[in-house]
């Protein structure tokens, strides 16, 4: 094979959606993409609704993301133990389910002009509970839909390919819609939405073993997943990263309606494209991840996404004109999305099989959990402060988070490359060990 041969293996589309090759991780993929992008429009017609039923109050918007989040903080340490014992494929399913009802139940309540806060309060706690379940297990399920380790990263990266591409259609969708027919259209159409996972899930046949599960008590998984996590410095040092990044910066999105109302005088096709900006920088930040070719180097990746991300909020927070804010969107998609994916991708290659599940819920309570603490204060400051002073604050602090981060980086990576180097990750040694493999076979014959 000619060198020109493994450029073109290695560059070429084939290359680039090669976690697609299995068949269980297709349907997924593609169940999951009709689904997300209903997930996004209900997403900005909550936020929208609220908005509207409040007066204008950024408080109420920090509340309800507080409350879709903090079932998950407080629910995934236990729900990850219960990936680890439950076949989740069958627990990701009956999240599915509960999902297009609460979505249904929320269309019908709006329809019938019989929604208030507390109700939408009551939902989004519901969805918080049912996301609890459901993160843990679908970010540990990738494992299982891919028949080849080497496939792992490129199917993590596809997963938030999907994902933003979702976000990139889905806000966009919505903010027409709901200036033409109302935010019930957008919640009735998500739910029908789950029809196509529901439908992927079901049509899976199982190819690879989850691997040894969690036999014991749930308190005794809890503490050996706590136990195994926070004792090994790279695990803890990339948890506690994306648990301060989310309290202090991430939740930017809380304050978006009132960027595109006030700060930017628009309105819901404002507030649309604002969250499509994001999406489109984060579909490119997924397509960065799925081009790389080894997982080797995404610690340094993460910094410069982090630095990334807070010049975009800062541009952001400064900005009056709809367009400058809508094209500085990219850079804050673009870089949560790559630190995020890179943490998920870093903990899925380092981790033991039998505690993914447990792990990967920390890494969910750390990011997802952690961010509804980040919306309520980001909310309140807000209240005080204004939109665009409480950004500036928030991205200032990320700064802090990252420098911090960025001295432990040689220490990380003397820890984690026993690891790359023993599972054949770092490409030299990949290399090697076919060559090896290769004179062992030739002996032999």
């Amino acid at each position: 094979m000619t060198n020109n041969d493994i450029s073109q293996q290695t560059n070429g589309l084939s290359f680039f959606l090669r976690a697609l090759k299995h068949r269980n991780y297709r349907l997924f993929f593609f169940g999951q993409g009709v689904s997300l992008i209903g997930t996004w429009m209900q997403m900005v017609a909550v936020s929208w609704l609220v908005y509207r039923l409040t007066d204008d109050s950024i408080f109420y918007l920090g509340l309800v993301a507080f409350c879709n989040h903090i079932p998950v903080f407080l629910g995934s340490p236990i729900t990850g133990v219960l990936a680890d014992k439950w076949p989740r494929r069958r627990i990701i399913m009956f999240t599915q389910i509960f999902s297009m009802i609460q979505a249904f139940i929320l269309a019908v309540l709006v329809a019938s002009d019989n929604i208030t806060v507390f109700l939408i309060v009551l939902l989004s706690l519901f969805r918080g509970v049912i996301n609890a379940f459901d993160i843990p297990s679908r970010q540990a399920f990738v494992y299982e839909m891919v028949d080849n380790d080497e496939d792992l990263p490129n199917a993590i990266a596809l997963n938030s390919l999907i994902l933003n591409m979702a976000r990139l259609a889905g806000p966009s969708i919505a903010g027409f819609i709901i200036a033409l027919a109302g935010e019930a259209t957008c919640f009735f159409v998500n739910a029908i939405s789950f029809v196509t996972i529901i439908f992927a899930l079901a049509a899976m046949k199982q190819t690879r073993s989850a691997g040894p599960r969690h036999e014991g008590a749930v308190l005794d998984g809890l503490k050996d997943g706590l136990d195994y996590a926070f004792g090994f410095v790279p695990i803890r040092a990339v948890l506690v990263y994306a648990a301060v990044m989310s309290l202090v910066a991430f939740p930017y999105m809380v304050l978006m309606p009132a960027f595109a109302k006030n700060i930017l005088q628009g309105g819901p096709k404002t507030l649309g494209f604002l969250l499509g900006a994001i999406g489109a920088g984060a579909l490119i930040g997924a397509i960065f991840l799925a081009r790389r070719k080894s997982v080797q180097g995404l610690e340094k990746v993460m910094v410069i996404a982090g630095c990334i991300f807070t010049a975009g909020i800062i541009g952001f927070s400064f900005s009056r004109n709809p367009w400058l804010s809508i094209f500085l969107m990219v850079l804050p998609g673009f870089g949560v999305m790559v630190q995020i994916a890179s943490i998920n991708i870093i903990l899925q290659m380092i981790v033991d099989d039998d505690k993914r599940g447990r792990v990967l819920s920390l890494l969910v309570m750390a990011f997802l959990g952690t961010m509804p603490f980040g919306s309520l204060l980001i909310g309140f400051i807000a209240e005080y402060l204004g939109a665009p002073h409480t950004l500036l604050l928030s991205s200032l602090l990320g700064i802090v988070v990252i420098i911090s981060f960025a001295k432990k980086l040689p220490h990380i990576q003397r820890m984690i490359h026993p690891i790359y180097v023993r599972k054949g990750i770092i490409p030299e040694v990949a290399q090697g060990l076919q060559a090896a493999s290769d004179i062992v076979t030739q002996t032999k014959d």
